[in-house]
Formats: C-alpha cells, sequence, structure tokens
C-alpha cells in the first residue's frame, strides 16, 4: 500500500495544514514511488533533483505561497525549466538543452507553490516525426506503458503525465496538447483532463509544433484536481474550482456527436449507455448532434502543423543558449539520421521531412489551409452545432480504449473527437466515464472559446453522478469482465 495512493490535491493541502505531512515528506513519498513504479511503467524521464530542498524551504515559508503551496506536480519534457532538468521532447538531440528562462507554465507552478517533481516521458517531439510511430516512445525516455495494463499504450503524447498521474506518482501533472495529447492520454489512463482554450495557459517555453493550436493542459484524478492546477495555470483571475455543481446535468442540454464513433458497435453502444445516465442525471439530450464538417477538418489541419512545425520549431531552436545542439528542423532531421540505431528503431521522420520542405507562412497554401480550419472547426463545426440546438455542450466519447503496443505497425487508431476543439482553439474537458472490457475510456465535454467554467461545471456533475473512475491495477494484460 502507497500512503498517498489515489489522494487528492484537496486531501494533500488537508494533510500539510494539519501537519500529517511536510512538502518535504509529501516528496520523499512520491519520489519513492517513482522509484518504485517507473521501471515498470518509463513515466517519468527525469526527476528534479533540487525537489526536496525545494519542498523544505516551502515548508518554512510563512503562509501559502499559491493554491498548489507544497504539492508535487510533474510537467511533460517539452516544457522549458530554468534548472538542473534538461528540457528536450523526448529527443537524445536535446538531451543536455538547459533553458535560461522558465516557461510560462513553469513560472506559473513556482507562484503557485507546487514542488516541479520532475519531468515526464512523452511520445518523441509531442508525436510530430512519423505517421507510424509508438505513442509513449521516446528516445531518451524509452516506452511508457499504461498502468491499467502494461502491453497497452499510454497514448500521446502527454503519455508520461497520463501515466504517472494515474498510478499517483504525483498529486497531479501538465501535459501539452496540438491535437489530443492531453486529452486523449487523459482518456486512456483514465483521467480528467483539460485542453483549455487556446492562450489561457501561456505559451512560451513549450517546444513547438504549432502556434495555432499548441497548449498546455491539466490532467489530474479528479475533476477538482484539473480545477485547482488550470487555475493556478492560468492567468490567475478566475478560481475554477468556484464553477464546480453537482447539480448541473439537470436541464442542461447536451449534443451528442455520434460520427466519432458510429462505423464501431461495440464503442457506440457503450455511448449510448453513457447517454441514458445523462438522461438519468437530468440532462436534456439533442442525439444525434454532429458537426456539419464531420470528417473534412483533417487535411488543412496537416498542411497547417506542416508550416507551422518548420516555422515555430526553427525559431524555439534559434532561442537556444549557444551550445553543440540543433539550430533547426534540418539539424534535426540530419541528428535522426546520425543516430538511426537510437532515435529511429521502430520509426522514421517522414512528417519532420515534409515540414521541411514547405515554405514560409506568407505562402498562399498555408494561408488558405488556416482560414479553412478556422471555418470547418468554428463556424461549420463546434459553433454551427451549439446555436442550432442551443446546446451547453457536445458531448462524445474522447476515444477508443488503449491499443496493444505494437513496435511493428506501430499506433492504429481506436477513434478520437479531439480534432474540431484542437483545430479551433475552443476547450475541451474529458472526464472518465468508466471502463470498456477492463480498459479506462473517458466522456468529452466541448463547447466555444472561454467556456471552461461551464464544461467543468458539466464534468464535475458526471463525475459525481456516474463515479466511474477505477484505479489502475498494474495487470499484465487487460482483464474484461465475464459474464
Amino acid at each position: 500500500m502507497f500512503e498517498l495512493e489515489e489522494l487528492s490535491i484537496t486531501d494533500l493541502i488537508a494533510g500539510l495544514k494539519s501537519g500529517r505531512w511536510t512538502s518535504y515528506r509529501l516528496v520523499e513519498l512520491y519520489l519513492g514511488r517513482i522509484s518504485a513504479l517507473n521501471p515498470k511503467l518509463g513515466a517519468v524521464i527525469e526527476v528534479n533533483p533540487d525537489a526536496l530542498e525545494i519542498a523544505a524551504a516551502l515548508d518554512k515559508a510563512s503562509g501559502a505561497r499559491g493554491p498548489l503551496h507544497g504539492i508535487p506536480i510533474l510537467i511533460k519534457d517539452n516544457i522549458d525549466t530554468a534548472d538542473k532538468m534538461s528540457t528536450s521532447a523526448g529527443s537524445l538531440a536535446l538531451e543536455h538543452s538547459h533553458p535560461s528562462k522558465d516557461s510560462a507554465v513553469a513560472e506559473r507552478l513556482r507562484a503557485a507553490g507546487a514542488v516541479i517533481l520532475g519531468k515526464t516521458n512523452l511520445s518523441e517531439w509531442a508525436n510530430i516525426r512519423s505517421t507510424h510511430s509508438i505513442s509513449g516512445w521516446s528516445g531518451r525516455g524509452g516506452l511508457t506503458r499504461n498502468p491499467y495494463a502494461l502491453d497497452r499504450n499510454t497514448s500521446g503524447s502527454s503519455s508520461g503525465s497520463g501515466a504517472a498521474a494515474a498510478a499517483s506518482m504525483c498529486a497531479a501533472a501538465v501535459g501539452s496538447e496540438t491535437d489530443g495529447s492531453v486529452v486523449s492520454p487523459s482518456s486512456v489512463n483514465g483521467l480528467v483532463g483539460i485542453k483549455p482554450t487556446l492562450g489561457l495557459i501561456g505559451g512560451s517555453g513549450i517546444i513547438p509544433i504549432s502556434h495555432s493550436q499548441d497548449t498546455a493542459g491539466p490532467m489530474a484524478r479528479t475533476v477538482r484536481d484539473a480545477a485547482i492546477l488550470l487555475t493556478a495555470l492560468s492567468n490567475g483571475t478566475q478560481d475554477y474550482t468556484a464553477f464546480l455543481d453537482a447539480g448541473a446535468l439537470k436541464g442542461a442540454r447536451l449534443g451528442i456527436a455520434r460520427k466519432f464513433f458510429e462505423n464501431n458497435a461495440p464503442l457506440d453502444k457503450f455511448l449510448s449507455q453513457l447517454v441514458e445516465q445523462l438522461k438519468k442525471a437530468g440532462a436534456e439530450v439533442i442525439d444525434p448532434a454532429d458537426l456539419p464538417s464531420h470528417g473534412k477538418i483533417g487535411e488543412p489541419e496537416n498542411e497547417v502543423l506542416m508550416y507551422e512545425l518548420k516555422a515555430d520549431m526553427n525559431a524555439y531552436l534559434a532561442g537556444l543558449a549557444a551550445g553543440p545542439g540543433p539550430r533547426t528542423l534540418a539539424d534535426l532531421i540530419a541528428f535522426n539520421e546520425k543516430h538511426r540505431d537510437r532515435e529511429m528503431p521502430y520509426f522514421e521522420q517522414e512528417l519532420f521531412i515534409q515540414a521541411e520542405a514547405k515554405g514560409p507562412l506568407t505562402e498562399a497554401k498555408y494561408l488558405k489551409a488556416r482560414a479553412d480550419c478556422l471555418l470547418l472547426s468554428r463556424d461549420q463545426g463546434i459553433d454551427a452545432v451549439l446555436q442550432k440546438h442551443k446546446l451547453d455542450a457536445i458531448v462524445s466519447l474522447t476515444n477508443g480504449p488503449a491499443w496493444l503496443i505494437d513496435f511493428v505497425n506501430g499506433d492504429y487508431d481506436t477513434g478520437g473527437c479531439s480534432t474540431p476543439a484542437a483545430v479551433a482553439g475552443y476547450p475541451h474537458v474529458t472526464v472518465p466515464a468508466g471502463l470498456f472490457r477492463g480498459l479506462p475510456i473517458g466522456l468529452s465535454f466541448f463547447g466555444t472559446a472561454h467556456q471552461e467554467g461551464p464544461l467543468l461545471k458539466l464534468a464535475y456533475a458526471w463525475e459525481q453522478s456516474a463515479k466511474a473512475r477505477k484505479k489502475p491495477t498494474f495487470s499484465q494484460h487487460a482483464e474484461p469482465a465475464i459474464g
């Protein structure tokens, strides 16, 4: 038994106030948990060598610095920290990269009193290197495994944040998303994940893919914990826990986006069961309520990501401190080729090569693709459905269950609904919906810009009604219920 297993941030704060623990003791306990589980899970790429010293200083402070005072938080290894830890995006090319300045995320966490416990493993370069990648694998960190079934994938790219938070290796974690990289690993690891409105959380100091879509986001075991973390990470003017209302589903108008899983009969049936639970909780359900642009966003999105990856990655690398490391995307491509045995044993870098071939962001092809993305995801997408049916939120399964780890073929798609909100820059909250054949699946609530509070209200009401989260079992294989 682990003393802190499944404890919430609220529990930990109460324990700190009562004297049950010190922050130093919490860090000790979580470091012990990491030491015990990380050889099995591969979730943490590096621990903060100064974590105990930071915790000791917080214990001596007079009064709480902020809402996370003394609370140990893990962050994804593409988020800059100006400390003794590297920020590498999982790549050996940046294994010794030490940014000179904290990211906005790290600044906010420190201001809120959090202890940055370490960096989590991820799908290398946030899963933008290859179309046949293995989510959760990086050259520097190896493979992250799912704590619910060790032969299953964690999804990505915030793979380590998902596995670590699910396995109580931290109080909560921070991931980042371009399209699905917070909500998908949250879903398959039985977590609450928040992909916020673009810009709500400062984006400086995150190794980029796309300035049009990249954002950090909380990953936690409860909606309240995720709301506490979002409050700390955002501009601090809004306390998102104030929105939490266990009765919020009563009278809420929810539209069910069926098309994401219409070709998967078992998952469609699972969604129908959840819809019935929403109705019993008092929601007014419009089913179906699909996006007019369903299935049309992927092509322009990919075009935008390739253009912005080149521009944004070149800008980030050029801003690193002088040294032998890469300064351009072309340098990264050359590094991977030179170190092929360690960087590309399972999959290639065709997306890097495609991005490198793109021109500047002034090209007409890029500008049209970006305009199409906004039209399809907003006016002909989320906003269209919300307005047509006068909805409080759009609801679907977040994605299918975790797939088997496959070193030959890489990932395979089990479905997902992340793209419209990701491309639109709109908020998306996933919350545990139960186990599907022994594996977690999340229920998604998404809507228009700056509706994090109302979405969290609905997610909290679902969580309190369904009580669907099960703690991980660390089984070798998924164990579906029989009978």
